[in-house]
């Protein structure tokens, strides 16, 4: 009896583990380094630095796109209530691009960022968008801080665009991001009190 119901639990852990190595056997390779064609119509624009791209069905991916940082929206789920100035304008102008996009091809780098985002370049009509973005105004570069993550090229390209266009007419976007962080500390700090006075 204490055999058949062990070898019942060894049956039933046995095929958990089958259907965990079969799901992650049916998520889709992410190939890095070189091209691929996207779709233009399965790319969302999510700010002027991040898109995601609807591959199909539930198979989606999000891309933070190399080499540059733009001005922030306001991410309420993230409490940033404020946008930064040039951020709506930043991000409209990634859905120009892409809106007009006939072609665009997504080079990725090697590895994800922390956040588990794709890290790559997006080339609309054979152009880098980080360049465009930058020539626009709309983006610092980050190839000086970050590197160029194995892509070369396309990051010396970035940075040939930020000495030409030189200093953006707004404050880095991650000293936005700190002073935002620091603000929705603050306003936890006054409903915690606000709170505890009641």
């Amino acid at each position: 009896m204490f055999l058949c119901r062990y070898a019942k639990f060894a049956l039933v852990v046995l095929l958990l583990i089958a259907v965990q190595v079969r799901a992650a056997d049916d998520k889709p390779s992410r190939p890095g380094l070189k091209r691929i064609p996207v779709d233009p119509g399965l790319i969302d624009v999510g700010d002027g630095d991040t898109v995601t791209i609807h591959w199909s069905g539930n198979d989606t991916e999000r891309v933070r796109i190399l080499g540059i940082d733009t001005p922030e929206i306001s991410h309420q789920s993230m409490g940033w209530y404020d946008d930064q100035p040039y951020g709506p304008e930043a991000t409209a102008f990634a859905e120009g691009v892409f809106a007009m996009a006939e072609t665009v091809e997504l080079l990725r780098a090697a590895e994800p960022d922390g956040y588990g985002r794709t890290l790559g370049y997006l080339f609309v009509n054979g152009r880098n968008y980080s360049v465009l973005v930058v020539a626009a105004g709309y983006a610092v570069e980050t190839v000086s801080h970050y590197g160029d993550n194995g892509l070369p090229a396309e990051a010396a390209a970035v940075l040939a665009a930020s000495r030409e266009v030189g200093p953006v007419p707004f404050e880095a976007p991650f000293r936005f991001r700190r002073r935002m962080r620091e603000l929705n500390d603050w306003r936890e700090q006054q409903e915690a009190a606000a709170a505890d006075a009641e």
